[in-house]
């Protein structure tokens, strides 16, 4: 198979109605390798960037409840610092630049799930909304 490892893919794929930061940015533990109370964080398989991970909210109104809030990582040498907030929004919107997801089968569920990944965040570019797609009388319209 040509693919492999993690699948590029735009921000714009992933979250077509954008997405909003609903937690703090954290360094992700390698729990594999911590032990005895020494405490390893892990590192990128491929580019040995740490990983760092944020959860943020889809905006998409189709998306079921459950699975509204989803984690970023995000590969990084430092940690990544959010945008800064929008004032009259309690909520700050994020754009994730040189993304890809990677599918995987969640133990818990034996379903279908994916690593979502990026290299950057940051705010959303202004002036561009987000493509989104509508389906009328049958026909797709962009």
């Amino acid at each position: 198979m040509a693919i492999q490892g993690p699948i590029p893919i735009d921000f714009e794929q992933v979250f077509p109605h954008g997405c909003y930061i609903v937690g703090e940015v954290e360094q992700v533990k390698d729990f594999d390798a911590s032990s005895n109370g020494r405490t390893i964080y892990a590192k990128d398989k491929t580019t040995g960037e740490l990983v760092w991970q944020v959860a943020v909210m889809d905006a998409d109104p189709a998306v079921k409840i459950t699975q509204k809030t989803v984690a970023v990582k995000i590969l990084s040498p430092v940690q990544p610092v959010p945008p800064p907030p929008v004032p009259g929004l309690p909520i700050i919107p994020v754009e994730f630049d040189g993304m890809s997801i990677t599918p995987y089968v969640a133990q818990a569920t034996g379903r279908l799930a994916y690593s979502i990944r990026a290299t950057a965040m940051r705010a959303p570019r202004t002036g561009a909304a987000p493509a989104k797609h509508t389906v009328t009388a049958g026909k797709d319209a962009a």
